[in-house]
């Protein structure tokens, strides 16, 4: 189990949403959280009224990301959580999406999470205790959604890293642990995610509310929740933290038609290889 009273612990993304109600949770069991954030004003008034400290940061950027890593052990001497929760999502078709669009979905949800934790994890690492890294994933993790393609490229780019990583760090019997968040409806600002897109990079995206659309009878939760949940998995260094377990039926959909994939072709070996296999048994 890893210990969350008395770590430093870096939350990206965290001056809002699901961000700074993880941030708000670790402080209640006990962290010493930054919370680093491109929006400037949005970052120095969450770090005042929750208590963290505020470093900016662009994910995008590895120099600004290694510039957080650096700042944080500065200040606090090491690094035992790093939630990489920066993100954002706009929705167009795929047909629609421009190049530069592509571009910032992936720098942003992919790169960022890339960024985080190339820099963090020798850190992680070094600490006699290990430590755990949270990578904010999405339902769109496990199942697309039409108008959400490059949304959920990013998502399914994440789950592989975060899968991958536990794989590999148990291989190497490490005390660095990792949970990949898969959020479903929480109350956010994600609405508004073109407020943070780079001037001259604009394209096809569009911000969507989708709390006014079919989601609207869905189960929402606040921010806070999601940081329980996040909370309890970096405790129990569960793999997946889920904020919604009662949208199993979503996933299992699209197993189910793999699996029938799976069952619909028989394994056939074609003529060539066939006489290739007949002639290495000769």
């Amino acid at each position: 189990m890893t210990t969350i009273a008395g770590r430093v612990a870096v939350v990206t993304g965290g001056a809002s949403g699901i961000g700074r109600g993880i941030a708000e949770q670790l402080i209640a069991e006990g962290a010493t959280v930054v919370i680093a954030d491109v929006q400037q004003d949005a970052l120095d008034a969450t770090a005042a009224e929750i208590g963290a400290t505020g470093i900016r940061v662009d994910v995008t950027d590895p120099a600004s990301v290694e510039a957080l890593a650096a700042e944080t052990v500065e200040r606090f001497g090491s690094v035992g959580i790093l939630v990489n929760n920066a993100g954002v999502g706009p929705l167009a078709r795929i047909a629609d999406l421009r190049l530069a669009d592509w571009k910032w979905l992936i720098d942003v949800n992919l790169w960022g999470v890339i960024h985080g934790v190339t820099t963090f994890l020798p850190l992680l690492q070094k600490n006699p205790d290990g430590g755990h890294i949270v990578n904010t994933g999405s339902m769109a993790s496990f199942s697309p959604m039409a108008g959400a393609g490059a949304y959920a490229v990013t998502k399914y780019g994440v789950a592989a890293l975060t899968e991958a990583l536990a794989l590999e760090l148990a291989e190497d019997g490490s005390p660095v642990h990792v949970t990949l968040l898969a959020p479903g409806t929480v109350r956010t600002n994600i609405k508004t995610s073109l407020r943070n897109r780079p001037a001259g990079a604009e394209g096809a995206l569009e911000d969507v509310d989708i709390s006014e659309g079919a989601a609207a009878g869905l189960r929402w939760i606040d921010p806070i929740d999601a940081g329980r949940i996040v909370t309890r998995a970096i405790r129990h260094d569960d793999l997946y933290a889920l904020t919604h377990p009662d949208w199993w039926h979503i996933v299992e959909g699209r197993q189910t038609a793999i699996r029938e994939a799976f069952e619909k072709y028989p394994v056939e070996t074609s003529g060539a290889a066939a006489s290739a296999d007949a002639g290495a048994g000769a």
